[in-house]
């Protein structure tokens, strides 16, 4: 619950997803709900996965009308006192998704456990040709901010479900013309453990990342034949 006390006082409405979990998650965030009017708890009879908890909570701003929706994990693995630079760019539209980075600092890469730093590296590369956006780095990243009009022409329930769904997600973005950028921030893990299997992890994502990029490249060389379509009937007009 120290996450949710920690959320910047800036922020309007704050939705806790539990995707079932069996820690009590439910039961604690309901009991703080009484105390934070702007505390929505959501609750999954059956676990989903990280990105089906996520997609939840972005189908419910978007019924709210939220303008900007910021996602943070229940770790505390994602500093709240960062909040405002992970939300100002989209909120002064000069990004679409705004998204965490620790790979761009030595010093931010160092504290990042070994293994897990050469599979975020080998999946950076991996998802730079997947998602066409060449500038962005450590795509696992999930501190990220997204805009309404974005998540709107997004289809949520086609997006991955498990832990890749940052990874489709940007594939998905580049797709719909959305402009992404990369907020450098250190990494912070407090001795947790993670739930992810890396090994099957980056195959599984390795997998993915092929079939969104045959998808991306089909997608836009579609789009370019409605367009020269369209400029043909044009001239011939």
């Amino acid at each position: 619950m120290h996450t949710i006390h920690s959320i910047p006082s800036f922020v309007d409405h704050i939705y806790v997803v539990d995707d079932a979990s069996t820690d009590n998650t439910y039961k604690k965030a309901f009991a703080v709900s009484g105390h934070n009017r702007k505390l929505n708890i959501l609750h999954h009879e059956q676990n989903g996965g990280v990105g089906a908890a996520i997609i939840t909570g972005h189908k419910i701003a978007i019924m709210n009308g939220s303008d900007v929706v910021a996602i943070m994990a229940g770790d505390g693995q994602m500093d709240p006192s960062i909040l405002h630079k992970i939300i100002d760019p989209v909120v002064q539209e000069k990004a679409d998704y705004a998204k965490g980075n620790r790979l761009t600092n030595r010093q931010h890469l160092k504290e990042m456990p070994a293994f897990r730093a050469f599979g975020n590296i080998l999946l950076t590369y991996l998802e730079k040709m997947a998602s066409g956006y060449w500038h962005i780095s450590d795509p696992q990243n999930g501190y990220t901010a997204i805009s309404n009009k974005v998540l709107r022409n997004l289809n949520l329930d086609e997006l991955e479900k498990g832990f890749a769904f940052e990874n489709d997600i940007l594939v998905k973005l580049n797709i719909i013309g959305a402009q992404v950028i990369d907020i450098p921030h250190p990494a912070i893990y407090h001795e947790q453990q993670s739930k992810i299997r890396y090994i099957n992890f980056i195959g599984r994502t390795s997998w993915l990342l092929l079939k969104d990029f045959l998808w991306r490249l089909y997608t836009e060389y579609l789009r370019q034949r409605i367009s020269h379509k369209a400029t043909d009937k044009v001239n011939i007009d």
